[in-house]
């Protein structure tokens, strides 16, 4: 079984249950099955090689969700193109990747206009007759076979094109229906970014018979406004978004009864984020742990758990996933010994595109080396510390980033923040902050560094505070480190100079 054969299933159900609402209206299960089959007859007519590679990129929209099942259904490789990458970037993956195809919408295609392989959306809207059954290459294709190629956020370096196969979206739909507990009512609201993690969702949700909900456009206003128009009961979005869906929810307040679930994912969660989320929306926060090398839910923490200590977990190993924390001899540690978090199963990629040296180095002995340090207690929940080359060493003592970004941001004067080592010629490395202020106008670092030292200690407590109007994040909105370092570091050597 394929991928896509759980949409088909679902299909074949229940063809006149709305699959797709917006504010255009809705498209019946049946509707949304012939316009992708259309597009994949489209697709399989213009290049007929198996498993060849086809990019799909452009804004939310059903354009965009009929092109992705398209792909799917033609069983060629999704290679995902966010256009809220750099056009450098964007022209390097399709360059990378070399798709045959490219289905774009129009704005994309005008920004990759010099790049190979550019199709409209419309190009390949090939009519068939609905009742035909789609054609397919007759060679079928393992499991172990690569089913999409998505390239990492690249938050610490260069993005890498990670192989997902047909057996991990297999296992993310079981594992999604499993312990979200989907079921035909659930409505999906399509948050996130289709490019990244929403993706994920998406098969899922039509497995069960769901629907996807389509805001009218983009914000957090507008995505409020279809929960509560069209009932959705789930979303998932990294914390910055869930944020900023609970600031709109206070500045306007909208009747959601419907809300059932709001993951958050993509980055942690800090104390503060989740009591400021759960204030608005009562108790349907749930946190979840992947990587794009393991998608999505390699841990689940569902919302009646979310509370006391376990809140600040990321839950415990998913269905048909295990999790472990590894020392550096690769050997496992036992509860609250902190280490390198790793993640076997079907879930896991079969290894980078066109890398495999890099491949070796993660995917050791059945295990992938997330990268990730944290601890799992004894009930088995997962604790993420911090990425391992994000650690900060000063003075021969290790500083984990997220335990001071934790008091920061928990401190009324900072709306966001960040922390990174900074090397120094006595401590080797320095703690540094970048803050964005809550009130810009009145800031004053010695009540928020006197609050670190006193919950933390000197070791902890940054040497200096640098203020920023607002912090970089990558498309999918998490926090660049490595521009923040270049910035602070610019700044420390202008500084110098100046004083010369």
């Amino acid at each position: 079984m394929f991928p896509i054969d759980h949409f088909w299933r679902s299909v074949r159900r229940a063809p006149h249950r709305p699959a797709v609402i917006s504010c255009d209206g809705a498209i019946s299960y049946g509707d949304l099955a012939a316009r992708v089959r259309r597009r994949a007859a489209g697709l399989l007519a213009a290049d007929p090689v198996p498993g060849s590679t086809v990019g799909v990129g452009g804004d939310n929209g059903i354009e965009h969700l009929v092109s992705l099942l398209a792909v799917l259904a033609a069983r060629k490789i999704w290679v995902p193109l966010n256009p809220r990458n750099g056009d450098p970037e964007l022209a390097r993956i399709v360059e990378f990747a070399g798709p045959a195809i490219s289905l774009v919408d129009k704005a994309l295609a005008a920004r990759l206009a010099a790049a190979p392989g550019i199709a409209l959306f419309a190009d390949l809207d090939v009519d068939i007759d609905n009742g035909c059954p789609l054609p397919l290459p007759a060679a079928v294709p393992p499991l172990g076979a690569t089913q999409a190629i998505k390239f990492t956020g690249g938050t610490t370096g260069t993005p890498k094109g990670v192989q997902q196969t047909y057996r991990a979206w297999n296992t993310n739909i079981v594992t999604q229906i499993h312990e979200i507990g989907l079921q035909q009512h659930d409505r999906y609201l399509v948050a996130a970014p289709i490019t990244h993690g929403t993706s994920t969702y998406i098969l899922p949700l039509l497995a069960v018979g769901g629907a996807l909900v389509f805001p009218g456009e983009a914000g957090a206003g507008p995505m409020l406004d279809a929960i509560a128009a069209h009932r959705a009961t789930l979303s998932f979005g990294p914390p910055a978004l869930i944020a900023m869906l609970g600031d709109e929810q206070r500045r306007a307040p909208r009747k959601i009864p419907s809300l059932r679930c709001l993951i958050a994912g993509g980055a942690a969660m800090r104390a503060d984020q989740i009591a400021a989320a759960q204030s608005v929306f009562g108790p349907v926060i749930a946190s979840t742990f992947g990587q794009t090398e393991a998608p999505q839910i390699a841990a689940w923490l569902a919302p009646d758990e979310m509370e006391g200590a376990r809140a600040l977990s990321t839950g415990r190993a998913s269905l048909l996933t295990e999790i472990a924390i590894l020392g550096p001899g690769g050997d496992p540690l036992g509860p609250g010994e902190e280490g390198e978090i790793a993640i076997r199963g079907d879930l896991v990629m079969s290894g980078y595109y066109k890398a495999p040296e890099q491949s070796a180095e993660v995917l050791v002995d059945g295990w992938l080396r997330t990268g990730d340090v944290g601890l799992l207690d004894a009930d088995g929940y997962l604790f993420i510390r911090d990425r391992l080359r994000d650690v900060i060493i000063t003075g021969g003592f290790n500083v984990f980033p997220s335990d001071v970004e934790a008091v920061l941001g928990n401190h009324r004067d900072v709306a966001d923040c960040s922390v990174i080592g900074i090397a120094d010629a006595k401590w080797g490395e320095a703690v540094h902050a970048a803050v964005t202020p809550a009130h810009p106008g009145e800031w004053n670092p010695a009540p928020v560094l006197a609050a670190v030292r006193k919950a933390l200690g000197p070791v902890k407590t940054p040497k200096a505070i640098h203020l920023f109007d607002r912090l970089p994040r990558s498309p999918v909105g998490k926090i660049l480190k490595s521009a923040i370092r270049d910035e602070i570091s610019a700044r420390l050597a202008a500084n110098e100079n100046a004083g010369k």
